[in-house]
């Protein structure tokens, strides 16, 4: 049972100024499970892997959620929307877990059942908001997003208004749009908007809930993978038409309008890219536009082409490029698409090619222990990397000197790909290899956790002085360009092999839609 000291949090009043009665603001209810699963990544991910204790003091919960406001996230956006639109909200299970394999179905019933409880045990709610990502893949259920946007449907009726907030990444089923009231993703990637959707969302659902409007939605999915070499929404070929969604959200009439890039790492049949367009009743309106910026994605099929430099020549480029840092991003080991972040394509050919000053993070738990056994200052001698699987590499010898070792942990205090201020790497040990020298240092970062480089304080934190290396590899894809565009000299997107390999013909699909433009020569 909910208890006295939530519903005096979740039930507070407001005075209205005529008469002085008090009004009750609606209460909206509040839950996310966010992940995106890579249908190549051999690890499932467990119930263990998400930021959330099952039957959890629902005040700690609350409080936690809550302070979260002074952050840029999504959830952050719908606090301060309920501000500003006058509305409650009631948190229950808002979680998410690092990018890996399939969620076990054992973690999304336990956490679906976690929801549901909390959702009913609260006050009379008048409208939910589901934080989820748009490409979780459960063991049972191809699209976990909308497995939970029905499971929440059932317990609360067709009249209940649902919210949903996605990821620019999500494979979005048609399904979800019936089933939701509102579905609304992130327009830009790398993901600098996630507070402005949040606010967006938070809204829509204040219009919703006092009578002011009443959404329809359309969704169109051009037949295509939309590459994530691609992706980026601030340059061509996306920009244009990430601009005309933009633009359709200026008329009264359009409440939200959605570009999603889709995530090619899932094979599944709502793989691909996706238009949505909500608007107040008029769905005659809502399905043109969709289908003209549908259109508009189509067009630009012939500019997704790749034509991006192997590991090998990427480090060649590297090593003949004048000016500093280069920018080296490990497309194949995208951690923040799911992939192992202990891929040693790269690693291998620096060492091969004898470059200087580089630096660069591989998560490898087993070469941090013997560092840390070794101590700072001490010898480094052991396989690195490469640990996981074959389609990550084999394991490369890295001898040198432990240079630091140090507990993970950063604050990034800038708007960076999904708004996050608090990160953690897990226990960090750098070492300075081999050959090297203090003015042109080569450092391997080893963690003991997969940490996307969405910030270039994973190397700063570590004493890393990122302008002066001569190269920097980061494993990701368009997240870390918020981060390190600012001072980069140049970036290189690697063609490399791996669980996020943005080549689609080193993977084999069994389960996506027939005829997908940019998949036809993949190893379906």
């Amino acid at each position: 049972m909910i208890t006295k000291k939530l519903m005096i949090v979740f039930m507070a009043t407001v005075l209205v100024s005529s008469g002085g009665f008090a009004q009750v603001k609606p209460i909206i209810g509040v839950a996310g499970i966010s992940h995106e699963s890579n249908s190549f990544n051999v690890h499932k991910t467990p119930i263990e892997d998400f930021s959330v204790k099952i039957g959890e003091d629902k005040n700690e919960r609350a409080k936690k959620f809550f302070a979260g406001a002074s952050a840029k996230t999504t959830t952050a956006g719908y606090i301060e929307g309920a501000k500003r639109f006058g509305l409650e909200l009631y948190p229950t299970v808002v979680t998410g877990a690092t990018p890996k394999g399939p969620v076990t179905d054992q973690a999304f019933n336990a956490l679906m059942k976690e929801i549901i409880t909390d959702l009913k045990a609260g006050p009379k709610l008048e409208g939910i908001l589901l934080a989820l990502h748009g490409a979780m893949i459960v063991e049972s259920y191809p699209s976990g997003d909308e497995e939970i946007v029905r499971r929440v449907r059932e317990a609360f009726g067709k009249d209940m208004p649902i919210v949903v907030t996605h990821d620019f990444h999500a494979n979005i089923t048609p399904k979800m749009i019936e089933l939701s009231n509102v579905l609304i993703t992130f327009k830009e990637n790398p993901h600098l908007d996630t507070y402005e959707r949040g606010l967006q969302a938070a809204e829509v659902m204040s219009k919703i809930v006092k009578g002011e409007v009443k959404p329809v939605q359309s969704i169109v999915k051009p037949p295509m993978i939309y590459n994530i070499a691609f992706q980026n929404t601030f340059s061509k070929p996306l920009i244009p038409i990430v601009d005309a969604s933009k633009e359709l959200e200026k008329n009264p009439k359009v409440l939200a309008v959605s570009v999603s890039g889709g995530y090619q790492y899932a094979d599944v049949p709502s793989m691909g890219p996706s238009i949505v367009v909500v608007t107040d009743n008029d769905k005659e309106l809502a399905d043109r536009e969709a289908n003209r910026l549908a259109k508009m994605m189509w067009d630009t099929r012939e500019q997704t082409r790749l034509s991006n430099p192997s590991p090998k020549d990427a480090v060649k480029m590297a090593i003949q490029h004048e000016g500093r840092p280069v920018i080296l991003i490990d497309m194949g080991d995208n951690i923040g698409g799911g992939s192992t972040g202990d891929s040693s394509f790269l690693l291998e050919e620096l060492i091969k090619q004898n470059a200087q000053g580089w630096a660069m993070v591989i998560a490898d738990p087993a070469a941090y222990k013997v560092a840390e056994k070794a101590g700072v200052g001490n010898s480094f001698d052991f396989e690195v990397g490469g640990k996981t699987d074959a389609l990550h590499g084999k394991p490369v010898r890295i001898k040198g000197q432990v240079r630091s070792l140090n507990v993970g942990r950063y604050l990034e205090t800038e708007v960076r790909h999904g708004g996050g201020r608090y990160w953690n790497m897990g226990h960090t040990a750098v070492i300075q290899v081999e050959g090297s020298t203090l003015d042109e240092p080569n450092l391997l970062l080893l963690t003991t956790q997969r940490a996307s480089p969405n910030s270039a304080h994973i190397f700063t934190s570590n004493g890393v002085y990122v302008e002066r290396q001569k190269m920097l590899v980061v494993k990701g894809a368009i997240a870390p360009r918020a981060a390190y565009e600012p001072f980069a000299s140049v970036l290189l997107s690697v063609d490399s092999p791996g669980a996020t390999a943005i080549n689609p013909t080193w993977f084999k699909y069994y389960n996506i839609r027939e005829g997908l433009f940019g998949i036809e020569k993949s190893k379906r």
